[in-house]
């Protein structure tokens, strides 16, 4: 029996798109330290033709929530903070986009955990707040209150920090949305957090048919053993490219609207609630980058 719907409810790119998940160990509250740590990766991404870097939630402090609360001018960074330029200017000088974790102070001097986005262009082009706490976070951060959806060359990227993950409404929200991946900057302990890396991710995934990528940390952070394995998966829910649970560097997916449209096809679980009665919940801003 031949379906009249249409197999591709969402338009697709038309191009490939070569984006990566950075791994290095962190220096606690230096974030200096942090950030010329990333603009170094960022430019050895853009060497290899990336264009856009994902890196770990609250990477340019590390995890850390009782440091950052004993002296937030010190460990968070607001919009146009100055220990941002290394990151501005490697995204500048290679043409490359990154969406890098920290910890954030708007003007009347609220706390958040977000995930900082600058163009290819070096500007800063958007903040999306974690919307999901976990654990003490209540005490010292506040909870953001809109997805965000980026693009880049096309495609359409749904932004998510760790314990976003765990909620399946989330990635769904973005892929109602349009988007085409879902990037997860986060901190995955070793244990438990492994086994949820290994079930959320793919889960996140195929539900949504949807590319994947997970920036994690490596090393010892806000109290937690971390356990890598930074990686991304692809709209099928296979395991596409992986780091160590210890490896510093860059783990590289090239994201392909071909291989999007084949799996959308097969896999119609998009197609199918979207046009029975769901919309993407929720506000949800949105950012064209270059």
């Amino acid at each position: 029996m031949t379906s009249s719907r249409p197999s591709q409810p969402f338009p697709l790119p038309a191009h490939p798109l070569r984006i990566a998940t950075a791994q290095a160990p962190v220096v606690r509250g230096a974030v200096e330290a942090n950030a010329a740590q990333a603009a170094a990766l960022i430019e050895r991404a853009a060497a290899d033709g990336v264009r856009l870097v994902l890196f770990a939630e609250k990477f340019l402090t590390g995890y850390e929530p009782e440091l950052i609360a004993s002296d937030p001018a010190r460990y968070t960074v607001t919009e146009d903070d100055p220990r941002l330029a290394p990151i501005a200017a490697a995204c500048r000088a290679g043409g490359t986009a990154a969406v890098v974790g920290a910890a954030t102070r708007d003007a009347a001097g609220v706390l958040r955990i977000s995930a900082l986005v600058f163009g290819p262009d070096g500007v800063l082009a958007a903040r999306y707040d974690k919307q999901h706490q976990f654990g003490s976070e209540p005490e010292v951060f506040a909870a953001g209150t809109a997805g965000c959806t980026v693009e880049l060359a096309g495609w359409q990227l749904g932004l998510g920090v760790c314990y976003d993950s765990g909620f399946p409404e989330h990635a769904r929200t973005a892929a109602l949305d349009g988007c085409h991946a879902y990037l997860v900057g986060a901190l995955f302990s070793r244990g438990g957090g492994r086994q949820q890396v290994d079930t959320w991710f793919p889960a996140r995934a195929i539900d949504n048919t949807v590319y994947v990528l997970l920036a994690n940390h490596i090393g010892h952070t806000g109290g937690m053993d971390t356990c890598g394995h930074s990686a991304g998966w692809g709209p099928d829910g296979r395991l596409l490219s992986a780091l160590g649970e210890t490896e510093t560097g860059l783990a590289v997916v090239d994201l392909d609207p071909a291989r999007l449209r084949e799996v959308r096809e097969d896999l119609r679980m998009l197609s199918d609630i979207k046009g029975r009665d769901a919309a993407a919940a929720g506000a949800r801003s949105r950012v064209r980058l270059g």
